[in-house]
């Protein structure tokens, strides 16, 4: 008996009626089964057709080309991870790599060298010493973890060198690979355009991310310090409301321990997956609480979400009208998504994809 079950459809002829009536079968095996659409030579093109196979109930559809050896290597990786585990073998910690980002200046390096306990990366007065990513591999009783310095970017109309616009290349670079940025900001001089601009990359890039404000040791403390900073950076970063703020001095090691469960809890966020059924009845709930919008006189009808995938968490959800879903309904389902699931320090993605006709899918 085969230990994965590869389905593999066709995404020129859409999801037919056999392929329901396959998936189904397959689904009473109870085997981990790898859903394959072959002929999607052009991804971006066949975009929509593929995200009909979400219909099938079997979870991500893995997109190839058999002509073209396109999208071969995910499948395999795929497979691998729902091979059985033999005997015997360790399920080692995977390192988290996390890149320590701000603008020039900001403790970024001060940070890492006070976590390795050694002076790995340069520290510097000079804004802008850190020229390059500097990867560090680092374990300690939370987990494994690669610390990626980077150089800090600056205002454009400031970058000359070409040097410098490399650094900033690097940097941008540095936020795609990884699982969680710390965003530092200096807490003396409070939450600049310049802080707005790099939080905003790794926003964009779906990453994890953690505000952390650093130099806080330097700042001068009454009643309601704290909270007053906190509101300041959630009113100047609205789209980072899902982050959690921490309060460290890189320099003195204040809390820098603490960030570690953080790290660890935003990772696991970022790549939560969430059933089908689950999703759903979390959207049924809400659109009972609260009403699709209408328009002249067509209301928006939503059938059903699924997860297309993780890194950030993205959903598809299949509605009758693209037109009607508008973005202030979008943002009330994204708060209802986090409210039952959490999802802190994650972006969350949605996907709508029209469907008038369903069939008789699962």
């Amino acid at each position: 008996m085969a230990d994965v079950i590869i389905f593999l459809t066709d995404v020129k002829q859409g999801v037919t009626g056999a392929d329901r009536e396959i998936s189904l079968m397959l689904k009473k095996s109870g085997k981990p089964i790898v859903l394959v659409c072959n002929k999607a030579d052009n991804f971006e093109k066949d975009r929509n057709e593929i995200y009909e196979f979400y219909n099938l109930g079997l979870g991500e559809p893995f997109p190839i080309s058999a002509t073209n050896a396109i999208g071969i290597g995910d499948v395999l990786d795929e497979i691998y991870e729902k091979l059985p585990k033999q005997e015997g073998e360790e399920d080692d910690r995977q390192e988290i790599k996390v890149a320590v980002i701000g603008k020039p200046n900001v403790g970024k390096s001060s940070l890492i060298n006070k976590i390795l306990g050694e002076n790995r990366a340069i520290v510097s007065d000079i804004a802008g010493t850190t020229r390059d990513a500097i990867d560090s591999s680092f374990e300690n009783e939370k987990g494994k973890y690669i610390l990626i310095d980077t150089a800090g970017i600056r205002r454009k109309s400031k970058v000359k060198e070409s040097i410098e616009k490399f650094s900033i290349m690097r940097t941008l670079l540095a936020i795609e690979r990884a699982d969680v940025c710390l965003m530092l900001i200096d807490a003396v001089e409070g939450v600049t355009d310049q802080d707005a601009k790099i939080a905003g990359e790794a926003h964009e890039a779906g990453k994890g991310v953690i505000i952390v404000v650093n130099k806080w040791d330097e700042v001068e403390k009454t009643t309601g310090t704290l909270e007053n900073y906190e509101k300041e950076i959630r009113e100047k970063l609205k789209y980072l409301s899902y982050a959690p703020i921490i309060f460290i001095s890189a320099k003195t090691g204040q809390r820098v321990n603490k960030l570690f469960d953080l790290i660890n809890y935003v990772a696991e966020q970022n790549a939560l997956r969430i059933s089908t059924s689950v999703l759903n009845q979390v959207i049924n709930e809400a659109i009972a609480m609260v009403q699709p919008p209408t328009d002249k006189g067509k209301r928006l009808k939503i059938f059903y979400g699924t997860q297309a995938s993780t890194k950030p968490p993205t959903f598809v959800i299949f509605v009758n009208d693209k037109e009607l879903f508008h973005f202030s309904y979008e943002r009330y389902l994204v708060n209802q998504i986090r409210k039952e699931f959490g999802l802190v320090g994650t972006p969350v993605r949605i996907i709508v994809r029209e469907k008038k006709d369903l069939g008789n899918g699962d």
